[in-house]
């Protein structure tokens, strides 16, 4: 998952940055309103944590255009606001999640994984699909009952994967899905992934679309 972090505070953005990465996600980190309104246009992240404190534009300004723009992504308020008319005005305004601070990282990142399994529509916590079982929480992943060590890129590959299953994925959407900024792609790093987890998980697991990407099979 591609997470962008709203945050004008150093050190918590660092420490949340660093945090959020050790648990697989890519996150791309600005530090105001404007910069944020920018990296909101690319359209490339699927979920974002907001402060409602940061400067040149308000948190909440930020979430009420991205709302008034029909944008449906996942946001997760951290503020030190911590009053019941803040609570209510951010949730109100379309706020999915709100978390005062100071938080602990393990308690952020449980509510990531409940508001990804909102998006997904799944009220379990497990992963499943046709003898392929994954735990987002410990990112450990079985095939029939077996445990199959996937490495951090790869993990995230097959998450984006699994979230969209019978749904073609491009191979720059899929970097755009487990790369942040500054983080640098080989021309041919999804394929190596790929090649990787077919190997792990069966050739016929991960279904190549010539000219558009990758699938992952729904359940027959």
């Amino acid at each position: 998952m591609r997470i962008l972090l709203v945050e004008d505070d150093a050190m918590i953005g660092k420490s949340v940055q660093l945090g959020l990465k050790r648990d697989g996600y890519a996150v791309d980190w600005v530090r105001d309103g404007v910069a944020a309104d920018l990296a909101l246009g690319n359209s490339v992240h699927e979920l974002l944590i907001l402060d409602l404190g940061v400067p040149r534009q308000s948190g909440l300004e930020i979430l009420k255009a991205l709302r008034a723009a029909g944008n449906p992504m996942p946001v997760l308020i951290i503020t030190a606001r911590d009053s019941i008319a803040d609570r209510v005005a951010g949730l109100d305004a379309g706020a999915d999640d709100y978390l005062v601070k100071p938080f602990d990282l393990a308690e952020l990142s449980a509510r990531i994984r409940a508001l990804a399994r909102r998006r997904a529509g799944r009220s379990t916590p497990l992963i499943e699909l046709e003898g392929l079982k994954v735990n987002p929480m410990s990112r450990e992943v079985w095939l029939n009952e077996v445990p199959v060590r996937l490495s951090a890129r790869e993990y995230a590959l097959l998450i984006a994967l699994l979230e969209r299953p019978g749904m073609p994925l491009s191979r720059t959407r899929l970097e755009e899905r487990i790369y942040g900024w500054g983080e640098e792609v080989e021309s041919n790093t999804i394929e190596v992934y790929v090649h990787a987890l077919r190997r792990k998980l069966g050739a016929d697991r991960i279904v190549t679309v010539r000219g558009v990407g990758y699938l992952m099979p729904r359940q027959s």
